[in-house]
């Protein structure tokens, strides 16, 4: 599926580490349980990828403040959230500076994530060159409790045809209910 995706490290300018790759999100919280011969359970049942379109998109600028609104209720449900923008490292600052986001915010100016989870492109050449007109919001959930513990399971995804098509925050904790 998307394995070398979930390797990929982007710049992380919100809460978290400086570097974050998706299989980050799945290590395992050290130490074990020494009361049990169990295997140490991974930081979270789930991941909300956000793959959104432009560092000027309002409408990702309100996503990224509702699911901030919202953050401790995926948290109760065992859930990360990691917001993507297609911008660099300096311009998805500014958000996080403005934002104050509780979770982390990276920077992807290739695109890379978006690409490799199928995020919808329209306009042809035009929308690729110019992510505001042309790249529409996506939404990915995994499963981190899969069986293989190197392979994030894709439960749900969301790929607007619009820019103002997302799922609503409602929408992705009911699938962060059903993970858990």
């Amino acid at each position: 599926m998307a394995e070398p995706a979930l390797e990929v490290t982007l710049p992380n300018v919100g809460s978290g580490p400086d570097r974050l790759a998706l299989a980050d999100l799945t290590a395992p919280v050290e130490p074990a349980d020494p009361t049990t011969g169990d295997e140490p359970d991974p930081a979270y049942d789930a991941v909300v990828l956000l793959l959104h379109r432009d560092h000027h998109a309002g409408q990702c600028r309100r996503q990224v403040r509702a699911v901030a609104d919202r953050y401790d209720e995926f948290r109760e449900r065992g859930c990360a959230v990691v917001s993507v923008v297609p911008e660099p490292r300096e311009r998805v600052r500014e958000w996080q500076e403005r934002y104050d986001l509780p979770y982390p915010i990276c920077a992807d100016p290739d695109a890379t994530l978006g690409d490799a989870f199928d995020q919808p492109v329209r306009l042809g050449s035009l929308g690729r060159r110019f992510d505001l007109v042309g790249r529409m919001p996506a939404a990915i959930i995994f499963d981190v409790r899969a069986a293989d513990p190197d392979e994030l399971a894709v439960t749900a995804a969301y790929r607007g045809r619009t820019m103002l098509d997302r799922p609503a925050i409602d929408a992705l904790l009911a699938h962060a209910d059903r993970r858990s």
